[in-house]
């Protein structure tokens, strides 16, 4: 068995500090995926560079292994994956959290009813938030990112408050921690219909244990919907400054 296998099967076995990755596609990460080619650069920027000691990923058969970018080659199939912030948020986290297991599970171009209870995507989500727990490991926060696509009705504008809070009530309560953090992101693109309406709720959200990071300002693709590696990268940080601050 060679040395990087070797970190691989030791650090599977070790306790660890779960983070889950959830919501629509800038969280799955399109950072370096060009549009026309639907081809992704391989570019990973520095920070979000792999750590086979600290950091590892759930992969979509359950399995624990090296995570490395793009973290959600095998969960948001129908789309081409690139940077996303998990592997930024890791490695600025990991010195203070210890190892770290990420478990992606966003899939683009997702409404927030598509997350409810008995969805496939939400099923799926607890499977594996719970899978994660399995050989030692603790839940520590769900990181959310989401919204864009409750942005083009005023029927998903309208009932996105009650939708977000009801998911976030039944996560807690359907993997039994009920104090569970949630870093929510604030949209920073959409339908300009709704977009400052859903943004305006998700910083609104008033429950316990839950923040919410501001993407808004941060730089965008061409096609103005998608955050670019060095956004992601920036928002990786954000979301690794707001759990040391509010939860750490």
């Amino acid at each position: 068995m060679d040395l990087s296998n070797a970190a691989q099967n030791n650090e599977a076995r070790s306790a660890k500090q779960i983070f889950i990755l959830s919501g629509q596609s800038n969280m799955a990460g399109r950072g370096g995926v060009d549009r026309h080619t639907k081809k992704w650069d391989g570019v990973v920027p520095p920070e979000s560079s792999p750590d086979p000691s600290k950091i590892m990923r759930l992969s979509v058969d359950l399995h624990w292994e090296v995570a490395r970018e793009p973290l959600h080659h095998d969960i948001d199939t129908k789309k081409t994956c690139g940077v996303g912030p998990g592997m930024s948020f890791a490695n600025t986290v990991k010195e203070r959290v210890g190892v770290i297991g990420l478990v992606p599970c966003a899939v683009g171009g997702t409404a927030i009813k598509e997350w409810a209870r008995g969805t496939h995507l939400y099923e799926n989500m607890v499977k594996r938030a719970k899978a994660a727990v399995h050989g030692g490991g603790e839940i520590k926060a769900v990181l959310w990112y989401q919204g864009e696509s409750d942005t083009s009705s005023q029927e998903d504008a309208d009932s996105y408050k009650e939708n977000m809070e009801t998911l976030i009530c039944n996560v807690r309560t359907d993997l039994d921690l009920p104090s569970l953090p949630i870093i929510q992101v604030a949209i920073a693109s959409g339908d300009e219909k709704y977009l400052e309406k859903i943004r305006e709720i998700q910083k609104g959200i008033d429950l316990p244990k839950v923040v919410c990071v501001d993407a808004k300002g941060l730089e965008l693709k061409e096609d103005n919907l998608h955050l670019t590696t060095e956004a992601q990268v920036q928002l990786g940080r954000m979301l690794a400054d707001a759990y040391l601050t509010h939860f750490f």
